[in-house]
C-alpha cells in the first residue's frame, strides 16, 4: 500500500519506531515458539469453554502474539500492516502510548472474543465459536488502523489489492467489506470488531475523535446536501429551453 499526504507520495512510513520492531520481533518468535513446542498454540490461544470452564483466563491476553501455525501470510499480513500504519501513529504518539494503546486493544478484542460466544452459548444457541480457537494480532492492528484512520482521515492510501486510491476514514468500512464478501470463512470479524471498538472508546478518552463524533457526522451530511441541491440548480439552469412557439 502506498500512503501519500500533502505533495509527498511514498511506500511506507518515512522510520520504524523501536516500539513496532520489538512488536514485530515478538510475535515472530512466538510464531517459531508455536512450531517447536507441542500444545503451544492450544495453551494460548482463544478457547470460550476453556477460559470459562476451565479458567484459563491468560487466554485473552495471549492469543494477540499467536498466529496460525499452519499460514505464514497470517503472521506476515498483521506485521504489514502494524508497520505500515502503527509505526506513524507510534511516532506521532510516542511509544509508551502507543504501545498501551495497542496492548488494550487486543486484550479488549479477546475478552470479547471469549464472552461474546459464551453468551450465545448460555442462550442455548448453536455457537460452533465457543469450542473453537481464536488467534492473531488482528484485533489490536485494527485497532492502530482506527487510529491511524482517524489521526489522518483525509490522507490517501493507495491500495495493491485492487490498485485502487481510498481516504484513510473509508480504509476499515473498505476492509469489513472485503472480509465479507471476499475474504475466508475462518476471519473472526468478532475480533476485528472488538479491537475497533476498545480502540473507539480508547480514542474518545484521548480526544481523537472529537472531530468526528455526531456533530460532525451531521455537519458533513448537511454539506453533502447542500452540494446536491446546488448541482440540481446547476443543472436547471443549464437545461434548453422547452417552451414551443407557434
Amino acid at each position: 500500500m502506498f500512503g501519500r499526504g500533502g505533495n509527498s507520495i511514498g511506500f511506507g512510513p518515512p522510520s520504524t519506531p523501536d516500539v513496532i520492531k520489538w512488536l514485530m520481533i515478538a510475535n515472530v518468535g512466538v510464531f517459531i515458539l508455536q512450531h517447536v513446542v507441542p500444545g503451544f498454540t492450544e495453551w494460548f490461544a482463544v478457547f470460550p469453554a476453556l477460559v470459562w470452564e476451565q479458567g484459563y483466563f491468560w487466554q485473552p491476553a495471549t492469543y494477540m502474539w499467536l498466529h496460525a501455525p499452519n499460514s505464514v501470510f497470517h503472521l506476515l499480513f498483521n506485521m504489514f500492516a502494524l508497520w505500515m500504519f502503527g509505526s506513524p501513529v507510534a511516532s506521532y504518539w510516542g511509544e509508551r502510548r502507543f504501545l498501551r494503546f495497542y496492548l488494550l486493544c487486543g486484550i479488549g478484542a479477546g475478552l470479547i472474543i471469549a464472552a461474546w460466544p459464551a453468551l450465545l452459548h448460555a442462550m442455548d444457541m448453536n455457537t460452533p465459536q465457543y469450542y473453537a480457537f481464536t488467534l492473531g494480532a488482528s484485533g489490536a492492528v485494527y485497532g492502530v488502523l482506527l487510529a491511524y484512520s482517524l489521526s489522518w482521515p483525509d490522507r490517501t492510501i493507495m491500495l495493491l489489492f485492487p490498485p485502487i486510491p481510498i481516504k484513510a476514514i473509508w480504509f476499515i468500512p473498505f476492509l469489513f467489506f472485503m472480509e465479507m464478501f471476499s475474504g475466508p470463512s475462518n476471519v473472526s470479524h468478532v475480533g476485528h470488531l472488538g479491537g475497533v471498538f476498545v480502540g473507539w472508546i480508547l480514542l474518545q478518552r484521548m480526544g481523537v475523535t472529537t472531530r468526528f463524533g455526531p456533530q460532525q457526522i451531521k455537519h458533513r451530511y448537511r454539506r453533502w446536501r447542500m452540494r446536491r441541491n446546488l448541482r440540481a440548480v446547476r443543472n436547471e439552469d443549464r437545461r434548453p429551453d422547452e417552451r414551443t412557439f407557434h
